[in-house]
């Protein structure tokens, strides 16, 4: 018997899942959201081919932007959906909407270790202290996670659209490229699928070399096969990566950990763990021996988001009947 349904609905991809009654999240399907007109036509294929007629009566959905009274506008998609609406295209007894890295904030703590890899020295954070979860993919999301003995509170942000900030000479010469080009930067701009995309083009500029190609996939690829403008790409990315990662331990007084998710950190591992992710992240001026002492985690598992929403399914919630 399943007891809800469990959704990852980011900028191109929805995940969607069953839980069974331990808990267990079953039968877990991607699909690629350009092939759809809304996120309902999603759900409703999801349970003809999974259930049937039958529904489960709960639905808990991570999604990709800020949820306001019940509602969605997705940032990277055209997208729109609210709680009654899904409650009552389905007929569940409760529908809640969350945000799907508050979603992974709920999931950190409960991951199996060897679905984490450590990024910097074998640290352990604080006990019961705040922790916090960010990673770029489509766009760049952020949330933390307070933590007590009463039980844990999501805090769901916006923290990819904060303000890029330099932090040496070539990366003030990217903001002024990046300014001239968007109007403002914001984080996203940069730590994000498209903005990895941005990064290269900048650098290019400043190497005065020609920005022949033409997506993040292509990038990656060409740092594989050893191209220099591409490896300085991928390596000025997680060194941002860090230092906005830093900027978020502090932000959240995270001492019980970062984790660094989405869907191009885990492609990275290997820089992340050999460059420069850590000493930028703990490079804080007088707060650098508090950053010294934070744990830096990359998240593996596949469908984080999904452990979130589930954990969230348990949860007392008001029925929308």
């Amino acid at each position: 018997m399943y007891t809800g349904l469990v959704g990852d609905i980011g900028g191109t991809h929805a995940r969607l899942a069953l839980v069974d009654e331990e808990g267990h999240i079953r039968h877990p399907v991607t699909f690629e959201e350009r092939h759809y007109p809304s996120l309902t036509e999603v759900i409703g294929s999801y349970l003809e081919k999974t259930l049937g007629r039958r529904r489960p009566e709960r639905a808990v959905l991570a999604v990709a932007g800020p949820v306001v009274d019940g509602e969605i506008q997705f940032t990277n998609n055209s997208w729109r959906a609210s709680e009654g609406e899904i409650f009552v295209a389905f007929e569940f007894e409760s529908v809640r909407l969350i945000n799907d890295f508050a979603a992974q904030a709920l999931a950190a703590p409960l991951l199996p270790a060897d679905t984490l890899r450590r990024i910097g020295p074998d640290l352990r954070g604080a006990d019961l202290a705040p922790l916090v979860v960010m990673g770029a993919g489509t766009g760049f999301g952020v949330a933390g996670l307070a933590r007590s003995n009463r039980g844990d509170v999501e805090v769901a942000g916006e923290g990819g659209h904060g303000a890029f900030a330099p932090s040496d000479d070539t990366e003030m010469e990217i903001l002024r490229i990046l300014n001239q080009r968007f109007g403002r930067t914001s984080i996203e701009r940069i730590l994000s699928g498209p903005g990895l995309h941005n990064l290269y083009s900048a650098l290019a500029e400043i190497r005065g070399a020609a920005p022949v190609l033409v997506d993040e996939a292509a990038v990656t690829a060409a740092a594989e096969t050893g191209d220099a403008l591409a490896n300085e790409t991928l390596d000025r990315f997680c060194a941002i990566l860090g230092s906005v990662a830093g900027d978020l331990a502090l932000t959240f007084g995270a001492r019980g950990g970062v984790f660094i998710s989405g869907g191009l950190a885990p492609r990275m591992a290997d820089r992340l763990a050999g460059g420069s992710f850590r000493s930028r992240f703990e490079a804080k001026g007088r707060m650098s021996a508090f950053m010294a002492e934070i744990p830096t985690t990359l998240i593996q598992h596949p469908y984080a988001a999904l452990v979130g929403a589930a954990r969230a399914l348990k949860r007392p919630v008001a029925s929308l009947r």
